[in-house]
C-alpha cells in the first residue's frame, strides 16, 4: 500500500502547544487548589453583560451563523469608524494569521518576523513552505530597522506584533511610521495588537490604515475582552486586501454566540476599563515580588510579564506546577512568561515562585 506523504512543509512542522489546561494538572498531580497564569487570559473573565447576551441566544445554537458576520461588523464599524467592506472577522486572530499567509505568500515568498515574537508567526509560514527570514531581536524587542533591511525582493508579508507575545515590549507611533517608509508597498505588513487594549494610549494603529493601504490590523476578543474560550477576532485593512481575505475565509468560521458575545463585549466599555485596571495593580505587584526576590523582568505593556528566573525555566516551570501554578516557558533561556492575574493568584505564584528558586525577601535583604 502506498503512502502519499503530506507538502512538505506540513510534514516538518511541530504543533503549536498552548498553555497547560488546569484540568489536566489537576489529572496528573491530584492538584485542586490551582492558579493558572499561562495563557494571558482575563482573570476577571468576561462581562455580565456577554453572559447575558449569550444566554438570550441559546435557542438559536440549532441554526447556522451569519456566514457575513453582519451584527459584529455594524458594531466594529461603529466603534472603530471602518466600513464593513474592510472588516474581516476570524476565529480567534489566529485564524485570521493563517489566513494572511495563504492569501498572500507561496512557496518561492518569503515572511519577515521578529526572534522572540509569537510562535504562530513561524508555524504558518512554515505551514506553507515559504521562506522564514526571522531578524535578532533588539534586547527583546522588535528591531524594526533590521526587520525593514531584512526585506528581500521575494518577501510577501511582514509580521509585528505591538505589544509583542511573549515579551510584552512594544514600539512608538513615530518608529512605526519610520519603518512603514522603508516597506515596499507590495509587502503585506501585519500589525498584531491582540493586547492593545491593556494600554490603549500608547499606539493608535487606525490612523496608519488610511496613509498605508499595504497594512493589516489584526485583533482578538480574547484578552481583554475575556471571550478566550469563544474565539473570536477581526482584521481591518484596504478594501482590495480584505476581498482577498473574505474569498478564502471559511463561511462560517465564527460562531453566532461568538458574534453576540463580541458584541456585547465592545459595548461594555466599564469592564474593559476594569480589566485596565486589575492588570494595572497586578503589573506592579509582580514587578515589586520579582524586585523582593532580586529577579530581573522585562517591561511589559501587556496583560503578562517575561521574568528571569535565573534558572533552568523548564525545570522550574515542573516545580511550580507541583505548587499549583501554571506559568509557560516561551523558549527563552532562564525565563517564564506570567500571565497577570488576581490579588490572591498573584501572590499564590509569587510564594510559589520564591519555593521553588529558593528565594524570599529577607534572604535577598540579607545578602545586599
Amino acid at each position: 500500500m502506498s503512502f502519499v506523504p503530506a507538502n512538505e512543509g506540513i510534514s516538518k512542522l511541530k504543533p503549536y502547544q498552548p498553555g497547560k489546561p488546569i484540568s489536566e494538572l489537576e489529572r496528573e498531580l491530584g492538584i485542586t487548589d490551582i492558579v493558572k497564569l499561562a495563557s494571558n487570559e482575563n482573570p476577571l473573565g468576561c462581562s455580565d453583560k456577554v453572559k447575558a447576551a449569550v444566554a438570550a441566544e441559546l435557542a438559536e445554537i440549532g441554526r447556522y451563523p451569519d456566514g457575513g458576520g453582519f451584527i459584529l461588523k455594524d458594531q466594529i464599524q461603529a466603534q472603530f469608524g471602518v466600513t464593513a467592506d474592510r472588516i474581516t472577522l476570524g476565529n480567534g486572530s489566529n485564524d485570521l494569521l493563517e489566513m494572511f499567509a495563504r492569501a498572500f505568500v507561496s512557496e518561492s515568498d518569503s515572511v519577515v518576523y521578529s526572534q522572540h515574537a509569537f510562535a504562530v508567526y513561524a508555524l504558518v509560514t512554515q505551514a506553507i513552505n515559504a521562506e522564514a527570514i526571522e531578524v535578532p531581536a533588539k534586547g527583546f524587542a522588535h528591531d524594526l530597522d533590521a526587520m525593514a533591511a531584512a526585506i528581500k525582493d521575494n518577501t510577501k508579508l511582514v509580521f509585528i506584533a505591538n505589544p509583542n507575545n511573549p515579551t510584552g515590549t512594544w514600539f512608538e507611533e513615530a518608529e512605526f511610521e519610520a519603518f512603514m517608509q522603508k516597506v515596499p508597498a507590495n509587502v503585506i505588513v501585519v500589525l498584531d495588537e491582540a493586547y492593545v487594549e491593556y494600554f490603549p494610549e500608547n499606539f493608535n494603529s487606525l490612523k496608519f490604515l488610511e496613509q498605508y493601504p499595504n497594512i493589516i490590523v489584526s485583533r482578538t476578543l480574547s484578552k481583554c475582552y475575556g471571550l478566550a474560550a469563544l474565539r473570536v477576532g477581526f482584521a481591518l485593512a484596504s478594501t482590495e486586501v480584505t476581498d482577498y481575505l473574505n474569498r478564502i475565509r471559511q463561511p462560517f468560521n465564527v460562531n453566532h454566540l461568538a458574534m453576540v458575545a463580541a458584541v456585547a463585549a465592545l459595548k461594555d466599555e466599564d469592564f474593559i476599563e476594569q480589566s485596565r485596571i486589575v492588570n494595572k495593580a497586578g503589573m506592579k505587584q509582580l514587578e515589586q515580588g520579582f524586585d523582593a526576590l532580586g529577579l530581573n523582568y522585562v517591561p511589559s505593556r501587556a496583560n503578562f510579564i517575561l521574568v528571569d528566573v535565573q534558572a533552568d525555566p523548564a525545570q522550574t516551570f515542573t516545580a511550580l506546577l507541583k505548587e499549583g501554578v501554571i506559568v509557560r516557558p516561551v523558549g527563552i533561556p532562564n525565563h517564564l512568561r506570567v500571565s497577570i492575574g488576581t490579588e490572591a493568584e498573584n501572590a499564590k505564584f509569587l510564594t510559589a515562585l520564591g519555593k521553588v528558586l529558593d528565594l524570599t525577601s529577607s534572604a535577598v535583604e540579607e545578602k545586599a
